[in-house]
């Protein structure tokens, strides 16, 4: 177990719960990597990286993809490289270690300090890719058949892991994680987070847009509720279009900006038609 010399407490540009710090530190302080869920918009991913800017740390990003296996984010022996070097080239292909590549936790093991590693989006990878890992991801060693060396990390990196849900992980793997779910922001911590992009921003209007904002995301049945993001982008498509707050609410201007597929625009559409307020659709995707 490791001794937590600095707290995360987030950063100026990432506005972290109390409970998600305590994850963090915890998580720091076990070794155990910090198993991250959430639906999209809640800071995932960014997470990782004010976590590195906090506590003045680099970071490492593994991007997992549906072809990408767990020794590839320890290292890659490039044998075609080899090949080719040993029908045209002018190298000694007799040293191996030359076509070593280490992955972004080989990188991670052999770093002179500690750093943070974010593995992104883990369940778009093959069933088995977490039980894969669980060996090196507990004694933070692995070894390289090829050349006989063994790589041992230096430092225990602060490893973050999103998932999206999209498939189960297996309780092994599980067990080694320190879980968190982030909730998606009230309006009062969403408040504070648009501060933080548009400090200026004309109080009235910053209210409206959040209630307007929330009352789009309760309508049932959208298929994809928009997030953190589309709110950011709102607010700004707000600024710059002169919209006043008064009609926000009422005209719910620029709605392209948060919805993002055409069922769910309808939706929309029918919930305020619903209510007695006549509202004609343009062709850029807001209402008049």
């Amino acid at each position: 177990m490791q001794q937590i010399h600095n707290l995360f407490s987030g950063t100026k540009d990432y506005i972290a719960s109390a409970d998600l710090q305590n994850s963090v530190n915890i998580a720091a302080a076990l070794g155990r990597p910090l198993l991250i869920k959430g639906e999209p918009g809640t800071g995932k991913t960014m997470l990782a990286r004010s976590i590195a800017e906090g506590l003045k740390k680099q970071l490492f990003i593994w991007n997992i993809k549906s072809t990408t296996k767990a020794k590839d984010g320890l290292y890659i022996y490039d044998t075609v490289q080899r090949l080719y070097d040993s029908q045209f080239g002018d190298h000694d292909v007799s040293d191996i270690k030359h076509y070593i590549k280490l992955g972004k936790l080989g990188e991670a093991f052999v770093s002179p300090e500690q750093v943070v590693v974010l593995i992104d989006e883990i369940d778009k990878a093959d069933i088995e890719f977490p039980n894969d890992l669980l060996w090196e991801l507990d004694i933070m060693s692995f070894d390289i058949p090829e050349t006989g060396e063994t790589i041992s990390a230096r430092h225990r990196p602060i490893v973050v892991i999103t998932s999206n849900a999209e498939k189960e992980l297996p309780d092994a793997f599980l067990r080694r994680c320190i879980f968190h779910y982030i909730s998606f922001p009230d309006e009062e911590m969403m408040a504070e987070i648009v501060r933080v992009h548009y400090p200026d921003l004309e109080k009235k209007l910053l209210e409206e847009a959040l209630k307007a904002f929330y009352w789009v995301r309760s309508i049932n049945g959208l298929q994809k509720k928009p997030s953190t993001s589309e709110l950011l982008d709102w607010v700004q498509a707000l600024v710059v279009g002169g919209i006043s707050p008064e009609k926000i609410s009422s005209e719910l201007p620029f709605l392209g900006v948060l919805i993002k597929k055409d069922r769910d625009f309808y939706a929309v559409l029918q919930r305020l038609n619903s209510q007695g307020t006549p509202r004609k659709t343009s062709t850029h995707g807001f209402l008049r």
